[in-house]
């Protein structure tokens, strides 16, 4: 199989994280992390915020040329403020992919966490642990928002991700849920000895 690497971002207004894996067949490998800070600005700069996210992740696309991108899709919250400025975060995120024409997915926040730990109500210690599992890295404490877009990456790797080798139709999803449902739905994913 051809070897991808995937970009993974955890968008927001003073942190945001990114990390970038290659994936070649099941094996993922870790290629670089880190977050990009923006500090406590002022209401009147938020553009600049937006800006520096922009060009950060630009720069990161041109040094890694990514063949996917995946980004944590907003979560629902209280403060109708915080959630507009986050979404012009993942905006610029998003549009610092499309520059470059890499096909862009977003995942919420459970199902990431869904996929990397097999729960989705993990606590961000429990991803970062399975991660260091996964990726065979040291998790810094200090890099909580790398981790996160590391698991956004890892989420978008396991979409791809055949469940049976040598199978090449992609998975159908099961409208009710469950493994009989999925089971039933695609009987060519079965191995049979």
């Amino acid at each position: 199989m051809k070897k991808k690497i995937i970009m993974g971002i955890d968008p927001g207004t003073t942190i945001t994280g990114y990390g970038l894996i290659s994936v070649e067949g099941k094996q993922l490998k870790l290629v670089a992390y880190g977050v990009i800070r923006l500090g406590k600005l002022t209401e009147a700069s938020h553009p600049q915020k937006l800006k520096k996210i922009y060009d950060r992740i630009s720069g990161l696309v041109e040094a890694y040329s990514p063949d996917e991108f995946a980004i944590e899709a907003p979560f629902h919250g209280k403060n109708i403020q915080a959630m507009l400025k986050l979404g012009r975060a993942q905006g610029v995120a998003i549009a610092a992919a499309l520059a470059k024409e890499i096909p862009v997915f977003e995942y919420a926040p459970k199902k990431i966490k869904m996929a990397v730990t097999g729960n989705g109500g993990s606590s961000k210690e429990k991803v970062s642990g399975m991660l260091e599992h996964i990726l065979s890295f040291k998790y810094e404490e200090s890099m909580m928002d790398a981790s996160d877009a590391l698991a956004v990456a890892v989420c978008h790797s396991y979409q791809q991700l055949p469940l049976i080798s040598g199978s090449t139709k992609p998975i159908k999803s099961a409208k009710k849920g469950g493994w009989g449902a999925f089971l039933a739905a695609n009987p060519d994913r079965i191995k049979k000895d």
